[in-house]
C-alpha cells in the first residue's frame, strides 16, 4: 500500500492491473500446490512417527506377556523391561528432546540388558524355546523401531520449498496491497488472510517436529503399556 504512493499513475491502470492479476493467479496456483504438498509431507511424517510410538508401546506389552508366560525364570528380564519403560516415560514427561528420550544412557543400557537376559534363559522344552525366540524377536522389533525413530529426527520439509513458498506468498500479498484501497475493512481482511496463511505454515512446522511444541505426539500409548505391564 505504501509502494502504491510512489508509483506513477500509468503503472496502475487497468491494463497493468490485468497483467499483474494474471501473474498472481499463476503464482497463487503454484503456491497452493506446494502448500498442499508440504502439508501432506509433514502430516505423513507425523502419522508415521506416531504409529511407531504406538508400535513400540505394543511391543513392550507383548514382550512382558511373553516373558510372563515363560515363568519365574524370566522375572529378571521382566523387571528390566519395566524399568526401561519407566525411564522412557519419565524422560517423556520431562519434555526432553527425541534423542534424550530414546537414546539416553539409561534407556540404551536397559534395552541392551533385557535383550541379554532373554538370551541367558535356558529353555527346558520346545514351548520355552518358542517363547524365548518370540521374546528375542519382539525385543529386536522394539530396538528397530527405536532406531527408526532416532533416524527420523531430521526435517521432512525441505527448507528451499519453505523459502520459495514464503517468497511467493509475499509477492501475492504485495500485489493485493498494490491495487487495494486503503481503508480499515481492506486492511483487516488482508491481516486476517496473512494470519491464516501464516497459521498454515506454522502447522506444517509443528507437524514436522512431532516430539516438541503444541502438537507433540501423545505419550498415552506408553502410559497404557506401563499400566498393563505393572499389573
Amino acid at each position: 500500500m505504501l509502494l502504491r504512493g510512489f508509483l506513477p499513475d500509468h503503472y496502475l491502470d487497468a491494463d497493468s492491473k490485468n497483467v499483474v492479476n494474471l501473474g498472481m493467479a499463476l503464482i497463487a496456483t503454484l503456491s497452493a500446490l506446494v502448500l498442499g504438498l508440504l502439508i501432506a509431507s509433514a502430516k505423513g511424517s507425523y502419522d508415521a512417527q506416531a504409529g511407531e510410538v504406538i508400535s513400540m508401546s505394543a511391543d513392550i506389552i507383548q514382550l512382558d506377556r511373553i516373558l510372563a508366560r515363560y515363568g519365574p525364570e524370566a522375572s529378571a528380564a521382566r523387571q528390566v523391561v519395566r524399568r526401561t519403560a519407566l525411564a522412557l516415560d519419565r524422560s517423556w514427561s520431562e519434555g526432553t528432546s527425541r534423542s534424550a528420550r530414546l537414546d539416553s544412557p539409561e534407556f540404551r543400557s536397559g534395552a541392551t540388558s533385557f535383550y541379554e537376559k532373554i538370551q541367558e534363559l535356558a529353555p527346558r522344552n520346545d514351548f520355552e524355546r518358542l517363547l524365548q525366540s518370540q521374546a528375542l524377536q519382539t525385543a529386536y522389533n522394539l530396538g528397530q523401531t527405536r532406531s527408526l525413530l532416532l533416524q527420523q529426527a531430521g526435517s521432512s520439509v525441505p527448507v528451499p520449498f519453505l523459502v520459495v513458498m514464503v517468497f511467493w506468498l509475499t509477492v501475492i500479498f504485495t500485489s493485493f496491497g498494490l491495487f487495494a484501497p486503503r481503508n480499515p475493512a481492506v486492511i483487516a481482511t488482508l491481516i486476517v488472510c496473512a494470519l491464516s496463511v501464516s497459521g498454515a505454515i506454522y502447522l506444517i512446522l509443528e507437524l514436522d517436529n512431532p516430539f516438541a511444541g503444541l502438537m507433540r505426539i501423545s505419550a498415552a500409548p506408553l502410559h497404557n503399556a506401563i499400566a498393563q505391564i505393572s499389573q
